[in-house]
């Protein structure tokens, strides 16, 4: 009889590579959040309300590391909270007049920095805490928004649709460029990235939204498309500019949370700039 700890240790994650570990973590992620939103949208509500809270606490703990002060726990409660808003207003179990009370919360930032004594810059505090709301809460928000941009009813189509695009242009990008990778796309930021790998993202991921528009209908086909072209290059952008905030403080990865992919901001950067041109162009088309 085998031993159980021989067990444990050989199918540790550990121990497979890189890419193994990649593939491996975007298996079992991949299968929570489809599963989810498809079964029930509390149940999306659940894992994308905590992906976003680890990512927002991610955020401040790097900014940390560059010696900011933001207010932690109490910045991911706000993020936290007007996810939870929007999605409430969404589905229809509050009335949108109570996003107004996001106001009155965001004004406690600067009450609670004004009793923190021993903040040299509480104003640098005040604001990495805002930015840390802004730039990962708001998207996860708006993709509540762009979930019941069709008929005020949640369509988890949109959700995974936006995802699945979003995957195969990383993915297509990912060996495009590890195989043909030459000319550089941003050097100065993230000297790896380059236009072939760029060019094999954007192909796959308009293959991919083809294939959703002709099962999932809540979206005509032209919207597809247009979601593809903003995901290709919104997404890009996103990488980048996360790329570029841990070079300034001179870091790899965001996290060690997810095996082969670093942190859940490196999973998800590519969404925290997509999410927001997603929904305004469904709200507004």
């Amino acid at each position: 009889m085998r031993s159980p700890f021989r067990m444990r240790d050989r199918f540790n994650i550990n121990n497979y590579s890189n890419l193994g570990q990649r593939v491996i973590t975007a298996i079992i992620g991949a299968a929570i959040i489809i599963a989810g939103s498809i079964v029930s949208p509390w149940l999306y509500f659940v894992i994308f309300g905590l992906i976003l809270g680890f990512a927002q606490m991610e955020f401040y703990r790097l900014t940390g590391l560059d010696g900011m002060l933001p207010l932690k726990s109490f910045g991911t409660f706000l993020g936290v909270t007007i996810f939870a808003l929007s999605f409430l207003v969404g589905i229809g179990h509050l009335e949108d007049k109570y996003y107004f009370l996001i106001f009155p919360l965001a004004s406690l930032v600067f009450f609670i920095k004004l009793y923190r004594k021993s903040d040299k810059k509480p104003f640098t505090g005040v604001a990495f805490t805002f930015l840390g709301i802004f730039y990962v809460a708001v998207p996860f928000s708006m993709l509540n928004v762009a979930a019941f941009s069709v008929d005020d009813t949640f369509h988890y189509e949109i959700i995974i649709g936006s995802l699945l695009i979003l995957w195969a242009s990383d993915t297509g990008a990912y060996f495009a460029g590890t195989k043909f990778g030459k000319t550089k796309l941003f050097e100065r930021v993230s000297p790896k990235k380059s236009w072939e790998g760029f060019l094999g993202g954007a192909a796959l991921a308009f293959l991919v939204s083809y294939i959703l528009a002709q099962n999932f209908t809540a979206l005509p086909d032209w919207k597809w498309l247009c979601i593809a072209t903003i995901i290709i290059i919104a997404g890009t952008y996103g990488d980048l500019i996360e790329s570029l905030f841990k070079r300034s403080i001179e870091i790899k990865d965001s996290g060690r949370s997810l095996p082969g992919h670093g942190g859940f901001m490196d999973r998800f950067d590519g969404l925290l700039l997509s999410a927001p041109f997603i929904a305004s162009f469904l709200k507004i088309f």
